[in-house]
């Protein structure tokens, strides 16, 4: 049996909006506008793809938005609307998808449809971009945790959906409680540099303070890179939490070399192999920790990660139990495009598109 597919309910669509046009380029409104005025309804067959090999996200959003904003206004102005005519098949949230490969065909009356497509395929390509690199993460981890960190690198009304791919495509935790929202979880995080600061820069009285409110509902996991001594701030924070910690995280900048690498290189400034987090860092805090008695203290790692950075670490065997990984997961592109390749039974696209039948369609009841 496929996987259901999410409501239209789900995504909190601004319905009056989308079948307006508001969302849309302005040439598909006018193009919906002259079908309508001129009487003219072409029976098309919309057929959508993307150019990589990819995971496909947003579908589900995507078949909501035809479902909610396809139709017409009637003669008084009330919405009549166009769902129940069209005939709509999709692939599933995370099929894994081929170039060229179609993953939605809508068939039916195109003035019924003309105006949604800019906001479908914006839809698409945006979860479909944050489905594929999160996968890519995950699949580099090798079955360690990944944590979704983006939040901060882009808008928040991005949050809802982007959690949702995030956590389809394998991410074990999001950061805030918009982007857990589709599946009711809750956003995880870290004891932050800012409540550190607002403790007078003691990571031990920040998490401390941390653990006393928060720990029954959360697992506890503290920076520890704010005096740039992630050794000595490790230790203290597990000997002063005990098992109330779950973990730390290494983010130190890139610009810097950790006071536990301190001549083991040519110097802040040069050896840029130890800057920043990296692998003999991450050993050293392992080491330490162990030898402190705190074996089962997780050890999380953050900072200008990606799925080449995260590979060369578990290549080389970085004793790492999570990454946190942020912007990069939302870089790139991965566009679709929507043709009319069929109208009125016949084909009719343009030169070099033409009809691509996909049996792994499934039919949108």
């Amino acid at each position: 049996m496929p996987p259901e597919r999410l409501p239209s309910e789900t995504f909190r669509l601004p319905v009056d909006r989308l079948r307006e046009g508001y969302y849309s380029d302005a040439y598909f409104v006018l193009t919906k506008q002259l079908l309508e005025d001129a009487d003219h309804h072409p029976r098309v067959l919309m057929q959508v793809f993307q150019k990589q090999e990819s995971v496909l996200g947003g579908i589900d959003e995507a078949i909501a938005v035809l479902r909610e904003g396809a139709g017409h206004r009637g003669p008084d102005g009330e919405w009549i609307a166009g769902w129940d005519r069209l005939e709509v098949s999709a692939l599933h949230e995370s099929d894994e998808i081929a170039p060229h490969e179609t993953v939605l065909t809508i068939a039916g009356d195109f003035s019924e449809f003309a105006h949604l497509e800019t906001v479908y395929l914006g839809v698409l390509a945006r979860r479909t971009l944050v489905m594929r690199n999160v996968r890519e993460v995950v699949a580099a981890a090798d079955g360690k945790q990944i944590l979704y960190f983006p939040a901060r690198h882009d808008h928040w009304l991005v949050q809802t959906g982007d959690g949702w791919a995030a956590h389809v495509a394998g991410a074990i935790g999001v950061s805030t409680d918009a982007q857990a929202s589709w599946w009711g979880g809750r956003g995880v995080g870290t004891v932050p540099h800012a409540l550190i600061a607002a403790y007078g820069g003691d990571t031990v009285r920040a998490a401390t303070a941390f653990a006393d409110r928060f720990a029954t509902q959360l697992r506890v996991t503290v920076l520890v890179d704010f005096d740039n001594d992630s050794v000595g701030t490790a230790i203290a924070v597990a000997d002063a939490l005990g098992d109330r910690l779950w973990g730390v995280r290494l983010d130190t900048s890139e610009t810097l070399v950790d006071k536990a690498l301190a001549g083991e290189g040519e110097g802040e400034g040069e050896g840029p192999h130890l800057r920043g987090v990296n692998l003999e860092l991450v050993r050293k805090v392992r080491a330490a920790l162990d030898g402190a008695g705190h074996g089962r203290v997780k050890i999380v790692c953050s900072g200008g990660f990606d799925a080449k950075r995260i590979a060369a670490f578990e290549q080389a065997g970085a004793p790492v139990d999570a990454y946190g990984v942020g912007s990069s997961l939302i870089r790139g592109a991965n566009d679709f495009t929507a043709d009319v390749v069929l109208v009125d039974g016949e084909p009719c696209a343009k030169v070099g598109r033409g009809l691509r039948t996909n049996p792994r369609l499934s039919v949108v009841r």
